[in-house]
């Protein structure tokens, strides 16, 4: 893969053109991801979209100037993502800016769900942000600059919840390493931020984001009564604002120094705390336990 640098998009010439960026955004065609594109070409920002099928981009995105530039890809694909980059980088000349937003639910206790199954969720929840990452770190290093942001949830940070342990795992996978991407990075100049929602009124629980295993166990009582309250109660109740969640992710790019870590939505805030109060008290009640195993 060859990357083709254009000098005239870096030497720009006033303020606005300046503050103009090329934004690479996976999955584009639907909640947190739409809206964030829609926001950023309303804001005169340069957009490469990533979905699987292009016809489902332009007709979400309905936005025909020369700052979109829809492409198919198959994130679990390095061959198709490798194109979708060098493709991004011919149009536009950089890359500022990475969203790894492309991703779906996997519900089911881990007896029910097959090997398959998770391993699919895995494929595009992890291993297709991983495949981008190493495809546009080359031009980002060149630069000397970039953010990368990736999606993860309050489920990759706090997993307590029945039938959700594979997509949790997947996003905890998205914490673990873009911390270490972080570290990785900062030395070239580049930043790297996991954001953390958590419920947005978004597709995300309806049946094409939402994916349930083909063998269920009826022993699972607690699962199902899960499954049900997200499907029948929580979806289309979701107290967060994607138009509200995207233009957040937006200007966290805006800061000079922007967080290692986002929580966004107060669900997600208030979680977190949960989260560390509760590891704070294991912690503190088991701390002989826990220190008693030097030489």
């Amino acid at each position: 893969m060859s990357f083709n640098w254009r000098p005239t998009f870096v030497l720009l010439n006033n303020k606005k053109m300046k503050d103009q960026k090329v934004w690479l955004v996976t999955g584009a065609s639907k909640g947190l991801g739409l809206a964030l594109v829609k926001q950023l070409l309303n804001n005169g920002h340069k957009v490469a979209a990533t979905s699987r099928t292009i016809a489902g981009l332009e007709k979400a995105v309905d936005f025909s100037s020369g700052s979109f530039f829809p492409l198919a890809t198959d994130l679990a694909s390095e061959s198709s993502v490798a194109e979708a980059i060098e493709k991004t980088i011919n149009a536009f000349g950089k890359i500022d800016v990475v969203v790894n937003n492309a991703g779906y639910g996997l519900f089911g206790a881990l007896e029910e769900l097959t090997d398959s199954e998770a391993r699919e969720n895995f494929n595009i929840n992890v291993f297709g942000s991983l495949n981008i990452i190493r495809a546009v770190l080359p031009q980002l290093r060149l630069q000397g600059s970039g953010h990368i942001i990736n999606i993860a949830s309050i489920g990759g940070f706090t997993g307590m919840f029945p039938g959700f342990g594979i997509y949790c795992a997947t996003k905890f996978a998205v914490h673990g390493f873009t911390e270490a991407l972080a570290a990785e990075v900062k030395p070239f100049g580049i930043n790297a931020t996991v954001v953390s929602p958590g419920y947005f009124r978004t597709s995300f629980l309806t049946s094409d984001s939402f994916v349930i295993p083909e063998k269920q166990v009826p022993a699972y009582q607690s699962v199902r009564e899960m499954q049900a309250t997200h499907q029948d109660n929580i979806n289309g109740n979701q107290p967060g604002d994607p138009e509200k969640g995207a233009a957040a992710i937006i200007t966290l790019t805006e800061q000079s120094n922007p967080p290692l870590h986002l929580f966004l939505g107060q669900d997600a805030y208030d979680m977190a705390y949960v989260k560390m109060e509760s590891v704070k008290n294991d912690l503190e009640t088991w701390k002989t336990l826990s220190t008693s195993t030097a030489y």
